[in-house]
């Protein structure tokens, strides 16, 4: 024995030492299981382009996965590769993307969005209300801090949003007062964790060290925290996290089920309605890109294709007769 790190332990470094999330860590840890279990357990260093492609290829042809599936196991293999492993990889250019399909992203009309949003009540129907009006992911809502509201300039800071940046987003008018009201009662429990000795949060990026009192300071809470304490896969910690996912998709379901709607429409979908919703009501498309935090334009683009015009505008020669 040499002493040398296991290598999903050598990943976990990595991964960690990148500051990624633990949701990235659970699953290119996956993929490299799985990748290696597939090839009988041979080390990855003595496979290479062409074991990664036949890997790829049992997961099109015989598990029928989509595009999207495919190239994250592909990025946890080059990660493993490059980050891990420290391969030059000549070969990487020989590896095949798939290709994804290019689909329209499913868009709510502005009374569906309404009619599922009076089915939502209590913080799923808060959470759901800031995904439409300030156009966030879900997980960038569940991991709102306090510090991060700001109620006087109506803005909401999203911090290490997708591609680890930053970015200022509109507060909604007509959540204020609900929100108020929501963190008045959250305040409230944190006094009372504290009191019992707990009350203290994760802090991203050793913060915790470099500030020690700061995962018990109000400011840093979450805006949603969950219900109870749970354990930390990292640390080890007892601490509250930020609610569950789950809740509000399984919530958000329901709501859509009741509501009659027919469309295949997620939280997420609420993030496609707000960009839609505001290029439909003559906002600059560059702003909506900044509100949205993508890099590039061409993302936001794809909006300017399900906006309400009736068949991109096109008067159906039905409608001449």
């Amino acid at each position: 024995m040499d002493g040398k790190p296991r290598l999903l332990d050598q990943v976990r470094d990595q991964i960690r030492l990148k500051h990624y999330s633990i949701r990235t860590e659970r699953v290119y840890c996956e993929w490299i299981k799985r990748y290696v279990r597939f090839h009988n357990y041979k080390h990855p260093l003595e496979m290479g382009a062409a074991e990664v492609e036949v890997f790829l290829s049992d997961l099109a042809v015989r598990r029928d996965v989509s595009a999207s599936t495919q190239n994250q196991a592909l990025a946890a293999l080059l990660f493993l590769y490059k980050q891990v492993l420290k391969q030059d990889l000549p070969w990487l250019g020989e590896v095949v993307r798939a290709k994804k399909p290019a689909r329209l992203p499913v868009v709510l009309s502005i009374q569906e969005v309404q009619r599922i949003l009076s089915l939502l009540e209590g913080e799923v129907g808060l959470v759901a209300r800031l995904l439409y009006g300030a156009g966030l992911r879900l997980m960038e809502a569940l991991r709102l801090r306090v510090k991060d509201v700001d109620f006087a300039r109506n803005e909401l800071i999203i911090r290490d949003g997708k591609g680890q940046k930053d970015r200022v987003t509109v507060l909604p008018v007509s959540v204020i007062e609900p929100l108020r009201h929501h963190l008045a009662r959250v305040r409230v429990m944190h006094q009372q964790a504290l009191a019992e000795g707990g009350g203290d949060v994760y802090l991203p990026d050793a913060l915790s060290r470099k500030y020690p009192k700061a995962p018990w300071e109000w400011g840093w809470q979450y805006v949603f925290p969950a219900a109870g304490l749970s354990v930390d896969p990292r640390s080890g910690a007892v601490r509250r996290h930020h609610l569950d996912e789950k809740r509000v998709q399984r919530a958000f379901k329901r709501a859509v089920t009741a509501s009659g709607i027919a469309k295949l429409a997620t939280p997420h979908t609420l993030r496609h309605s707000f960009a839609t919703h505001l290029l439909e009501s003559g906002q600059d498309i560059r702003t909506v890109q900044e509100l949205l935090g993508h890099a590039d334009v061409k993302t936001t683009m794809i909006y300017t294709h399900v906006l309400n015009r009736g068949g991109l505008a096109v008067l159906s020669p039905l409608d001449r007769i």
